[in-house]
């Protein structure tokens, strides 16, 4: 193998087979986490040095959790493993032919690559919504929403035009899957318990919360008894869920949908729909629309064989259970990452590859205190038994025994004072500096 592709990126050509992961997500993770025999290098490349456990982010940006508490270092997950090696770098093309990536410290070689790089917000093409809505994807998302929202209500104050008030007290969340439904429910909470008293100047009468969903019920990969139940709660806090509804543009003041109907506000929410995160250098065959690449049944992607995809940038069309592919969220990629790490060994050793074969446990999602919605493979519940084993499945998939701890401490803290403690605005925008 050349030097030339280890020198930037200094890892050591010890002459064993190389696994790259790229990606620290849910299913990267769990690649890495079950190549622990793996008798050679495993390399970790992402462009952040930490994962988010992105469930929460809505709660990280409406001032009920702290950051660190849904973050943890990557280097701190396996730094007991001797074969380990993290490199905050952006991977920029896959070069097959050479068996390389092509990174922003360097190339480096493969024997296996598993491209598990997630999804990203997806506007569907309308650049005004991308220009002027606010996205969540990320715990710098999240930061920015939590800056905005706390900003808002501070220029709310100073206004006494009360057009200009009322547009900056409003909120529209386009996307009635469960990152819009637990948003909606959480600055519900913020409107009805911790607003009113840290701004009592102002009238909470006058902040409206949306949720805007283009289908015809919230909550679409979920039982239809959880979706009424979701919008029975939403509305009992006081959120106008508009169905039916589909955002044709934004342009920072003024929403327009599909219907003709317009509202004011200075903040919208994009939680409508993500895409692959995709890398360059694969065949353009493999690449589908929004942005997946095609694998077979044991995540390979489509021509290649040692070259896998897992996770929301895959798109498997051989499973009998999910013939349009699988639903991009934690579960799967997980579930495909632990597959993969069984895969590359089963590689390495000359056996045959076991097939992947989703097993769907379920789905939830929170609406508020006391309130949430789960579907069970053997059962459905809504209410308080509900937003219990939400929080205890939530709270056992954080990474970090610390981060549990934290979050734990602080939803206690939260249900018993009705309050919430990180309210804090980071940094200021260039137009106030």
């Amino acid at each position: 193998m050349p030097k030339s592709y280890t020198t930037q990126a200094r890892i050591a050509d010890l002459g064993e087979p190389r696994v790259i992961v790229i990606g620290g997500g849910f299913g990267g993770l769990e690649v890495i986490r079950n190549l622990k025999h793996f008798n050679g290098q495993v390399v970790l490349f992402d462009r952040h040095n930490h994962h988010t456990f992105q469930p929460l982010l809505y709660q990280v940006a409406t001032s009920g959790l702290e950051t660190s508490s849904i973050v943890f270092p990557l280097r701190k997950r396996f730094s007991y493993r001797k074969n380990f090696y993290f490199r905050l770098a952006e991977v920029n093309q896959v070069i097959p032919e050479e068996k390389v990536i092509e990174t922003s410290i360097g190339k480096v070689h493969y024997d296996y690559l598993v491209i598990a790089t997630g999804a990203t917000t997806n506007f569907y093409g309308m650049q005004d919504v991308e220009k002027n809505g606010l996205p969540m994807k990320s715990i710098e998302d999240a930061i920015g929403l939590r800056n905005r929202i706390l900003r808002n209500m501070e220029r709310a104050l100073l206004t006494d035009d009360a057009e200009v008030m009322n547009s900056l007290m409003d909120y529209v969340i386009v996307g009635g899957g469960p990152t819009g439904v637990e948003l909606a429910g959480a600055l519900s909470e913020l409107k009805n318990n911790v607003f009113p008293k840290d701004y009592p100047e102002l009238e909470m009468s006058h902040m409206d919360i949306y949720l805007v969903e283009a289908g015809p019920r919230l909550l679409g990969g979920m039982s239809e008894k959880a979706s009424e139940k979701a919008k029975q709660y939403l509305e009992s806090m006081g959120v106008k869920v508009m169905l039916n509804a589909a955002v044709k543009s934004y342009d920072g003041y003024e929403v327009t949908f599909n219907t003709g109907e317009k509202l004011i506000s200075r903040m919208l929410i994009w939680a409508a729909g993500v895409k692959g995160s995709a890398i360059n250098g694969l065949k353009p065959e493999v690449m589908t629309r929004p942005g997946r690449f095609l694998v077979d049944e044991f995540n390979r992607v489509k021509g290649y064989e040692d070259i896998f995809a897992i996770g929301d940038i895959a798109l498997m069309e051989g499973d009998p259970s999910w013939p349009k592919g699988h639903p991009q969220m934690a579960p799967p990629a997980m579930q495909q990452g632990k597959l993969v790490a069984r895969n590359i060994m089963n590689l390495k050793a000359g056996k045959p590859l076991k097939p992947f074969r989703y097993s769907h446990q379920g789905s939830m999602a929170t609406v508020g205190r006391n309130k949430a919605v789960v579907d069970m493979k053997v059962f459905k519940t809504q209410g308080f038994f509900a937003w219990y084993i939400w929080m205890f499945v939530h709270l056992i998939s954080i990474t970090g025994f610390r981060n549990r701890v934290f979050t734990f401490f602080s939803w206690v803290w939260s249900y018993l004072s009705y309050d919430r403690s990180n309210r804090l605005i980071i940094g200021r925008p260039k137009d106030e500096l």
